[in-house]
């Protein structure tokens, strides 16, 4: 099952502009300001800040960063699943 995140509005509906494969990138571009992937990995500070400026875009537009998870195909079911036919040799 793959899944991706991305923002749903006030009013529940999801917001595909915002679409990506990490909550990290999701955010990144939410905030106005560029942030660097890399200093947001190694440094606690910039990260603190980086938390604080998504945490007041988020409040002042009343949005959320949800995870989506897309359905897996389903496989068909197989008789006997769990038994295993023995044919002589």
């Amino acid at each position: 099952m793959s899944q991706a995140w991305t923002v749903r509005d006030r009013e529940g509906n999801l917001l595909p502009c915002f679409t990506a494969a990490s909550r990290l990138d999701v955010e990144r571009s939410v905030v106005p300001t560029h942030y660097d992937a890399f200093r947001l990995q190694v440094s606690s500070s910039y990260r603190e800040i980086f938390a604080r400026d998504v945490a007041r875009v988020l409040a002042h537009k009343a949005w959320q960063v949800v995870r989506i998870r897309a359905k897996s195909p389903r496989r068909p079911a197989r008789a006997n699943r769990g038994q295993r036919e023995l044919t002589p040799n």
